[in-house]
């Protein structure tokens, strides 16, 4: 990005004066960091690393910066041991790059659903100093688009004191909710850097897991109607559901997030969003989080609306979907359908996220359907996920009241509406078939089903 491309765009628009006074180097704009702010950084893949790096070189001169966002792939120079003094990170959603650091003690968690991070900062509960931000470069009309993460960071940027912005000639111009005008920014910092990506599946995944993850998708997809709008994350369980919905008819999408996954159902005509109730015709999400091709296919395409995540995650506003079908993850689950997801005993590991939205919106859509799906045991086969009781310490994320269907491979269990001897015997027979006598055993002497 130059100034040059500016000028190019809009010649006589007074905003490029203005433009033009605030471009200023990394290393310079970060200077309106003082030790004890609170920042807020744009997450996923949309982190600004040049003005990350450019911050973490000041880390001498600055003590007690709290860092606010959600995961951010890839590396993260202020979580290294050490720096704790320097930059302490608060984080919502913990990821690989940070486990670490929260269990030691070097960073924080703050347990919280997704649908009321970005309200921390619209209520003022948390007043940001500075936002860093990463944004595509300003139209004929001076506005930026925050390309592909929307949700997470446009109210926080609207709230800080300071806004620091990354012009990125490869953030896509992400449609919607998702724009800034130069006259809002205070520091604009001219860096193309590629965005970040994530793997959409681990390599060292053994062909029989993949085998697993195909059959949850085979059983997970067997719910989901002709007309329903879907959400779902990352990974190889959606993934798997994808490749089952092929034959469906006019699939909506109103999700937190997406990745490369639905590319294929939209360009097949499957996701079409023609009998949504909700946005019709539009896939509704607060970011992408994937690959190239996945931020590529956001850049202006008018089927994709991007949200702040308190209107995309707001319960009330996903049950306005008919037949909304909500998937997501679990770590285990006890047999009165209690769900951990956030957490492996007293070990802190992802967070609540939009689980519990999309979960509670679900659930209350005309014809919706709450899924929890998970592979039966781990990895190893050597620990059953689904449990007498969840570890010592866990988390409760979903709770035994707001648990619908649990799906593994060996089938589904709707538990909405059924007694804990229900529930029980339900989930033994989706359990791994190894842990079904030990499960049975528990039951009859705890729950005498």
């Amino acid at each position: 990005m130059t100034t040059e491309n500016v000028l190019n765009r809009a010649t006589n628009a007074s905003w490029v004066k203005k433009y033009l006074s605030k471009v200023v180097s990394a290393e310079e704009a970060v200077k309106a960091i003082s030790s004890g702010d609170k920042v807020v950084i744009q997450p996923g893949g949309a982190a600004p690393m040049a003005l990350i790096r450019a911050m973490v070189e000041r880390k001498n001169e600055l003590f007690g910066v709290e860092l606010y966002h959600i995961l951010i792939v890839g590396d993260l120079p202020y979580m290294q041991p050490g720096m704790e003094k320097h930059f302490k990170h608060k984080a919502f959603f913990i990821g690989g790059n940070t486990r670490k650091a929260v269990n030691e003690g070097r960073a924080e968690f703050i347990p919280i659903f997704l649908s009321e991070v970005t309200l921390l900062f619209k209520n003022g509960i948390i007043q940001p100093d500075v936002a860093l931000i990463n944004v595509s470069p300003p139209d004929e009309f001076g506005f930026c688009s925050y390309g592909i993460d929307v949700g997470n960071i446009k109210t926080p940027a609207e709230k800080a004191k300071t806004v620091i912005a990354q012009i990125n000639r490869n953030m896509p111009r992400g449609l919607g909710d998702s724009f800034i005008h130069i006259n809002k920014i205070d520091y604009i910092v001219e860096a193309d850097e590629p965005l970040l990506e994530l793997p959409q599946v681990d390599p060292n995944t053994s062909p029989e897991v993949l085998k697993v993850y195909d059959k949850i998708g085979e059983n997970v997809a067997s719910l989901i109607e002709d007309g329903a709008t879907i959400q779902m994350g990352i990974g190889a369980i959606p993934d798997s559901v994808l490749k089952y919905l092929r034959d469906r008819r006019n699939l909506g999408v109103h999700t937190e997030m997406f990745s490369d996954g639905i590319i294929e159902l939209v360009e097949e005509g499957v996701i079409t969003g023609e009998e949504k109730t909700l946005h019709p015709g539009k896939i509704i999400a607060g970011f992408v989080l994937g690959s190239k091709q996945a931020y590529d296919f956001v850049d202006n395409n008018p089927i994709i609306e991007f949200h702040p995540q308190e209107y995309v995650n707001d319960p009330f506003v996903i049950a306005k979907n008919k037949k909304m079908v909500a998937i997501n993850s679990a770590i285990e689950i006890d047999l009165t359908g209690q769900v951990c997801s956030d957490s492996i005993g007293s070990k802190f590991y992802s967070g609540i996220g939009g689980q519990v939205d999309f979960i509670r919106g679900a659930a209350h859509s005309e014809g919706g359907k709450a899924i929890i799906a998970l592979p039966s045991t781990t990895k190893d086969q050597k620990i059953s996920r689904i449990v007498t009781a969840l570890k010592p310490n866990a988390g409760v994320v979903t709770s035994r009241g707001d648990v619908r269907y649990v799906v593994t491979e060996y089938g589904v269990a709707h538990l909405f509406g059924k007694s804990i001897q229900e529930r029980a015997r339900e989930l033994i027979k989706i359990a791994h078939p190894k842990f079904r006598d030990e499960l049975t055993e528990f039951a009859k002497k705890t729950y005498h089903i």
